[in-house]
């Protein structure tokens, strides 16, 4: 990939990746790759601080949500080489998929009612020193 930089974010991250499977056998191949490929993540991306699965049966479609320490955390699913493997299989099997990154955007009440408040993100304890970025709220 020449002339694409690699972003960098200090703020915790969500990850949401969308499956649209055509049929429910694809969607439990899609299914059972995410559960194999569990274990793997955690140990090669530092930064990764679990996820889950929502299963819209109905749709034959699969939601994974992904939590993050950071951005730079998430690019270490490239140590993967299961998770490199494994990102080939849907267009194979014909799934539509579709993804986002989300990234902290601070305290409820600063980003909802715009009350200044000191923001501590809640993938992290309590007083944990984290880098602050300067955003206002949208």
């Amino acid at each position: 990939m020449t002339g694409v930089g690699r972003v960098s974010d200090p703020r915790s991250q969500v990850v949401i990746t969308r499956f649209e499977c055509p049929s429910l056998w694809r969607l439990l191949v899609i299914l059972a790759k995410h559960y194999r490929l569990k274990k793997e993540i955690r140990r090669v991306a530092e930064g990764y601080l679990g996820g889950t699965v929502l299963v819209q049966w109905k749709q034959r479609t699969l939601l994974s949500f992904s939590l993050w320490r950071s951005l730079d955390s998430i690019y270490d699913m490239g140590h993967s080489n299961g998770h490199i493997e494994a990102s080939r299989v849907p267009a194979r099997l014909g799934v539509a998929t579709s993804c986002g990154i989300y990234a902290y955007s601070g305290d409820w009440r600063q980003v909802m009612f715009g009350v200044p408040v000191a923001a501590n993100e809640p993938l992290f304890a309590t007083g944990e020193t984290r880098i602050q970025t300067d955003r206002s709220p949208l």
